[in-house]
C-alpha cells in the first residue's frame, strides 16, 4: 500500500488539462508568458502528485503553426518535467 503520492500501487493517476493555447499573446509585452505559466503549474502538479500520465485535451498550440519560440519554450518545458532534466 502507499504508492509515490500517497496513493494506492493500483491506482493510475491522470491529469487532464485542456485548451493550453500555448503561444497565445506571444507578441503582447505584458500577457505573453501567461499560457506557459499555465502550463509549466499543470506539468509542476503532475510531477508533485506523482501522476502516470498527463492527457492533454483540446488545443495545446493557440497557431495550427506554432511559432519557432513557442515550440522551443513547449520542449523545454517537456524536457524539463518528462524527461527530468
Amino acid at each position: 500500500s502507499g504508492g509515490a503520492g500517497g496513493g494506492d500501487l493500483n491506482t493510475l493517476r491522470i491529469v487532464v488539462a485542456t485548451d493550453n493555447h500555448l503561444g497565445f499573446l506571444e507578441r503582447d509585452i505584458i500577457r505573453h508568458a501567461d499560457p506557459f505559466e499555465a502550463f509549466e503549474e499543470v506539468l509542476a502538479y503532475a510531477q508533485e502528485n506523482a501522476a502516470d500520465c498527463v492527457l492533454l485535451g483540446g488545443d495545446l498550440f493557440h497557431e495550427n503553426r506554432p511559432s519557432r519560440s513557442t515550440l522551443v519554450k513547449t520542449i523545454e518545458l517537456f524536457t524539463k518535467y518528462c524527461m527530468g532534466e
